[in-house]
């Protein structure tokens, strides 16, 4: 059958279409999205420790000391607006833009893969150490998600972030204690270094990266 170069065209550009419609599963930095649950305009803090013992991110504290969900979520899509389903949590992880946090191996990562929508999330603890009052940036693949800068920040009982809780920790928190306020010790997140810091450091003395 004859066919106009106008019908071919057209049916080229179908079929360009078509193939751009089919789901890629290869993420795309613009369109996906991570967000953080916190309903305040106030940075909450993630207590993290070696052996996950720190907090849940629903169980994040902000400043004053209160309670707050700061559950982070990603949405997962491909270059055609696809949700992408069953995407790996190892491939998926946080750190801190200024380095901060220092997670233990696959510390850091995603509760689970992508589940239909695409959406997976951070709520277990992280077994991790450091300390960051930086933005949270959310990992897919290796490179940070563009627009993930999430107001979360980060300490731990393992202030030095090497993957153990021990004396060297407690050299820094004894300077601190007594040398004024610091975020990295301030665990107990009422601004200020009291017994109730001393407290949640005590509990996980001792602790490692698994």
């Amino acid at each position: 059958m004859f066919r106009t170069p106008t019908t071919c065209v057209l049916i080229l550009l179908w079929a360009v279409a078509a193939g751009a419609a089919e789901p890629s599963g290869v993420p795309d930095p613009i369109l996906s999205t991570a967000t953080c649950a916190n309903p305040t305009p106030e940075t909450p803090t993630v207590m993290a420790a070696p052996d996950g013992g720190g907090v849940s991110f629903d169980q994040a504290l902000l400043p004053d000391g209160t309670v707050v969900d700061a559950t982070i979520t990603l949405e997962l899509k491909d270059s055609g607006g696809w949700p992408i389903f069953n995407f790996p949590y190892e491939d998926l992880w946080l750190e801190s833009a200024d380095g901060g946090l220092s997670p233990c191996i696959g510390g850091s990562i995603a509760d689970a893969n992508t589940d239909q929508n695409g959406e997976t999330e951070w709520r277990n603890p992280l077994f991790a150490g450091g300390y960051s009052e930086a933005a949270c940036l959310v990992m897919v693949n290796g490179s940070p998600l563009i627009g993930s800068d999430l107001a979360v920040a980060f300490n731990s009982p393992d202030i030095d972030g090497d993957g153990r809780v021990d004396l060297s920790d407690l050299g820094m928190l004894a300077s601190d204690y007594h040398g004024g306020f610091a975020f990295r010790c301030d665990f107990y997140r009422d601004g200020g270094l009291n017994l109730a810091d001393i407290g949640m450091f005590a509990r996980s003395y001792g602790s490692t990266c698994p």
